[in-house]
């Protein structure tokens, strides 16, 4: 993850946080920063610019911003986290014709699964708080919420995600009418 990215995490992360939560943040963080600097602190970026300054936070490192998290219930914000740790470089994201096959396979599943995209998520090694965290992005749209959920579990896979496997999850849930409108249109396109 460049580091661009990973403070734009932190940015919607921070912007996330009540006073309260920021509160607890600070409460947890107590160790890592002085009581001198721990008074300057209002906002949540002031927090993980200081957590940053002293080694505890880095786009390598997001374990113990993660963990701050979890202990003041705000999963969901560290899950944001973890769902943008994927691995850089080579090799991380599937060739350009299993991109495009993951293309069209998303494009079909978001136009045909419905309200059963749950089903589909646990299939695809998703975890309770992930597939809640897509939830709360998209609660009334079922579409763009198939969409993010395809996006997450691709960026969890990377280069190793397949449209195989994709059609095996599909057909593993029983959904094999979707499972063949993916492979007529794959085979519609020439794939």
């Amino acid at each position: 993850m460049s580091s661009l990215q990973f403070n734009s995490v932190l940015l919607e992360i921070s912007n996330q946080l009540s006073g309260d939560e920021l509160d607890k943040m600070k409460f947890l963080c107590r160790d890592k920063i002085g009581k001198k600097d721990m008074e300057k602190i209002s906002s949540g970026v002031r927090l993980f610019q200081l957590l940053t300054e002293r080694g505890e936070l880095g786009a390598e490192k997001p374990e113990f911003l993660s963990k701050c998290l979890e202990h003041i219930r705000r999963r969901d914000l560290a899950d944001m986290l973890q769902s943008f740790e994927s691995p850089c470089g080579i090799g991380s994201h599937p060739d350009r014709e299993e991109t495009a096959k993951l293309d069209i396979a998303t494009e079909v599943i978001a136009e045909n699964l419905g309200k059963m995209w749950r089903k589909l998520g646990r299939k695809l090694g998703l975890n309770e708080v992930k597939l809640e965290s897509i939830y709360r992005r998209h609660p009334t749209d079922l579409e763009e919420t198939v969409v993010e959920l395809l996006k997450d579990w691709r960026k969890s896979r990377g280069a190793e995600a397949q449209t195989n496997e994709l059609l095996k999850a599909l057909r593993d849930c029983q959904f094999n009418l979707t499972a063949a409108k993916v492979e007529d249109k794959l085979a519609d396109t020439g794939y």
